[in-house]
């Protein structure tokens, strides 16, 4: 498969990146700096230099051509300012959407955050911009013709995988490595499963496999 990652210089993008392309799968990874292209193909993927905060629906559209699944794995980060929020963690997901179903690409992947939908819409705090942001995103992308799936990890960190998670609609308060997230993200595109659903995700008990087979 040919899978195409907005945010393709993040860290669980990159770690995507490689897990796609050890198992013999093409990762093509969107960036906007140029210099980022040796860490992309270090990751094993095929780099893409491509601006979505300042890009058409027809500019990804035709980004997209010929992929077979897309990855939202953008984000504006965590020194950005609020508006960054909207315009990336929230643009350009819906961006991401709208290309593909212009270039007919049906699957689409979205990683999201945990308490998206917690938000308190009076303020105007960054965090709180940012898990709007991210509600608003995951609103748009449900409502468009596509094989979405939108996975919604605790807070990240950078520790060794176990493999084991726990997964539901809604799972208690917790952290993941991004190295279990982005073995997430692969099974659910190399196995085309987790079509139409929207879940949260932390470290757990479960088998990554049995925890999406049970979905």
């Amino acid at each position: 498969m040919r899978i195409v990652i907005a945010g393709g210089h993040g860290k669980i993008a990159l770690l995507l990146s490689r897990q796609l392309t050890d198992a013999g799968h093409q990762a093509v990874g969107i960036i906007r700096n140029p210099a980022q292209a040796t860490d992309l193909r270090a990751a094993g993927a095929i780099p893409l230099v491509l601006d979505l905060e300042h890009s058409s629906i027809d500019d990804v559209a035709v980004a997209l051509a010929g992929a077979d699944a897309t990855v939202f794995a953008a984000g504006a980060g965590p020194d950005s300012d609020a508006d960054r929020k909207m315009t990336l963690d929230r643009d350009g997901a819906i961006l991401l959407a709208d290309a593909s179903v212009r270039a007919g690409v049906r699957r689409l992947v979205v990683i999201s955050s945990m308490g998206a939908d917690t938000f308190d819409a009076s303020s105007d705090d960054v965090f709180q911009v940012y898990l709007r942001a991210k509600s608003e995103a995951d609103t748009a992308v449900r409502q468009r013709d596509l094989h979405w799936t939108i996975v919604r990890p605790g807070s990240l960190t950078d520790s060794e995988p176990s493999g084991l998670v726990a997964m539901g609609e809604t799972v208690p308060r917790g952290s993941i490595p991004r190295t279990d997230v982005a073995a997430v993200l692969a099974a659910l595109l190399i196995g085309n499963t987790g079509v139409g659903r929207q879940f949260e995700v932390t470290s757990g008990q479960t088998p990554i496999a049995a925890a999406i087979g049970a979905l």
